[in-house]
């Protein structure tokens, strides 16, 4: 594709404009970014106030299948992405027989749904040197009567539409998963080894349509309840060699997927031989999210250039630089319970402790209701040293009544 440039008008006098499928917070984030660089913005998202929509030059209020809304997203946009992994395949499809399209339905799709998935990512194992944790497909119920003995005990995931936690429950034996089973609604599920984690991290890699990749530096994750509560992006929060196996892991998997935009790619790590995290902890890939991620929001505030920066650029097929990170950064995940005291009353968060604590960055995404366990916003700290991150991180957390690990 020819690159697209910004701030240039088109032959009939437009400013180029970038499509986004999805109006939620990362959608929001790509259109500031894109916005920032020249660019105009189109969302198509059915809800009238979604974050994405509140910010940019237009939005389509339709359904992701809306053929008049894919019509009208096609003839505004110059090329087109996603901000979350739900967006139909089909649609996708459907804009990029039109238009450039990044990323592309056949990656799309293979994320929305855990069975393709596991089994892509185990086929690239012999590859990238880290696959997937034992799993078995449950389809029906006969399936669970012959799980494997090391998938047990596990956790049961809903093939799709899972995430944060959701649809998924812990079984400890055939009899529980049978149980769980039902209780998910009898769908296709996937259950996997309930691995001896002794943390979790994720590496997010831009690819543009040229084959250029770049990295941003690996992110140590902390999880309460399904959710990630917590970033810590510096040097020494994991043994360099683990650091240097999951970039490259992570590339080759995009690589091999033909991927162009922003992918994250999530990896356990397991225990090592004396129950410890080491340099020879053991590695396998969780999942991956064919978009800018969570646990990359720190690049906003403690890098040279932001996952949503790369985003755009990729999506335009321009210059992919290394990104530079310059401060040792960590983020907290805001979920709606900040906003909410006991029987959710609501109450309004400290900011003015918060935003006194230095090197604090608060990002909030417009969304208008306050609920426990929704994504609201996040706080990015950043700081000289990694000791100084944590300390300031761990004062916000107590303000805000985070967890913190």
């Amino acid at each position: 594709m020819k690159p697209i440039y910004p701030g240039a008008a088109l032959a009939d006098g437009r400013q180029p404009t970038l499509g986004v499928m999805g109006g939620g917070q990362l959608g929001r984030m790509f259109v500031q970014a894109a916005q920032r660089m020249g660019y105009f913005t189109v969302v198509l998202d059915a809800d009238p106030a979604s974050p994405a929509g509140q910010v940019s030059q237009y939005h389509i209020a339709a359904d992701y299948l809306d053929e008049q809304g894919l019509a009208q997203l096609m003839q505004r946009s110059a090329a087109i992405t996603t901000e979350f992994e739900n967006v139909p395949a089909p649609a996708l499809m459907t804009l990029g027989a039109h238009r450039p399209v990044a990323p592309n339905a056949e990656c799309v799709a293979i994320a929305q749904d855990r069975r393709a998935e596991k089994a892509r990512l185990a086929e690239l194992a012999a590859r990238s040197g880290v696959g997937p944790v034992p799993y078995a497909v449950i389809e029906k119920a006969v399936d669970i009567t012959t799980v494997p003995d090391d998938c047990l005990p596990g956790l049961l995931k809903t093939a799709t539409l899972g995430y944060d936690g959701k649809g998924q429950i812990k079984v400890n034996t055939r009899a529980q998963a049978t149980i769980a089973w039902k209780q998910l609604g009898g769908v296709p599920c996937v259950l996997e080894q309930l691995v001896p984690l002794a943390a979790e991290c994720s590496v997010i890699v831009a690819r543009g349509p040229d084959d250029q990749m770049v990295s941003l530096p690996v992110a140590r994750n902390t999880h309460v309840n399904g959710i990630l509560a917590v970033s810590e992006v510096f040097e020494g929060n994991l043994p360099a060699a683990l650091k240097d196996k999951v970039q490259s892991a992570t590339q080759v998997i995009a690589q091999e997927l033909g991927y162009v935009g922003v992918l994250c790619v999530e990896f356990f790590i397991l225990q090592d031989a004396a129950g410890q995290l080491s340099a020879d902890s053991p590695l396998a890939v969780n999942e991956i999210a064919p978009r800018p991620h969570n646990s990359g929001h720190w690049s906003m505030d403690g890098c040279s250039i932001s996952q949503f920066d790369l985003q755009v650029r990729a999506l335009c097929g321009l210059p992919l630089p290394t990104p530079r990170q310059h401060s040792a950064s960590i983020m907290l995940n805001l979920l709606g319970d900040v906003w909410l005291g006991e029987g959710d009353t609501p109450k309004a968060p400290n900011w003015q402790a918060v935003l006194a604590l230095p090197g604090t960055h608060l990002h909030l995404y417009g969304k208008l209701e306050a609920r426990r366990g929704r994504k609201m916003g996040h706080l990015n700290i950043t700081a000289d040293t990694p000791e100084a991150a944590r300390e300031i991180a761990r004062q916000a957390a107590a303000v805000l009544g985070l967890p913190w690990a």
